[in-house]
């Protein structure tokens, strides 16, 4: 009469050679967390964990391997919940993990506001040019598909 636990097939299918990952615990303390919250930034999020990634060296898997293996202990709350609940064995490469994880935490609304936020209005009365020029980087940081050509920046 007691329910019993079924275990979840994961979204991400290793290839066979992943038994040969040799995990150290202590790089999970190292990696950035992302909790699906108004202010945080998907791309930085990705940024960050690729540079903690890249500290890693496992001469038994390539980066690729190691990358899957580590991003879900970077998505805490709702985040960690999303990667739970994607269909199992449809994550094969990081590629398809980096495209699911800004479809679902970047979606195209966001897009249209960051570039709706032109470079020319950041300018405000009573801001130096340093702060201004953060502000303007910060906002190429936010969308960086952001589709201006590169005169139009300068």
């Amino acid at each position: 009469m007691n329910p019993t636990r079924t275990s979840a097939p994961s979204c991400i299918v290793f290839p066979i050679d992943v038994s040969h990952f040799n995990f150290k615990p202590d790089i999970i303390q190292l990696l950035p967390s992302f909790h699906d919250l108004d202010l945080e930034n998907p791309y930085l999020h990705l940024k960050e964990f690729e540079e903690v990634c890249n500290t890693y060296n496992d001469l038994n898997c390539s980066m690729n391997i190691i990358r899957l293996k580590l991003f879900s202990f970077s998505l805490k709350d709702k985040a960690k919940t999303w990667l739970q609940n994607l269909r199992s064995g449809s994550i094969r490469a990081w590629d398809e993990m980096q495209q699911q994880f800004l479809k679902k935490f970047f979606p195209s609304h966001k897009q249209t506001l960051s570039k709706d936020k032109s470079p020319h209005s950041l300018k405000k009365p009573g801001k130096t040019f340093y702060q201004c020029w953060d502000k303007y980087r910060d906002l190429l940081n936010t969308c960086p598909h952001h589709g201006f050509e590169t005169w139009r920046l300068v």
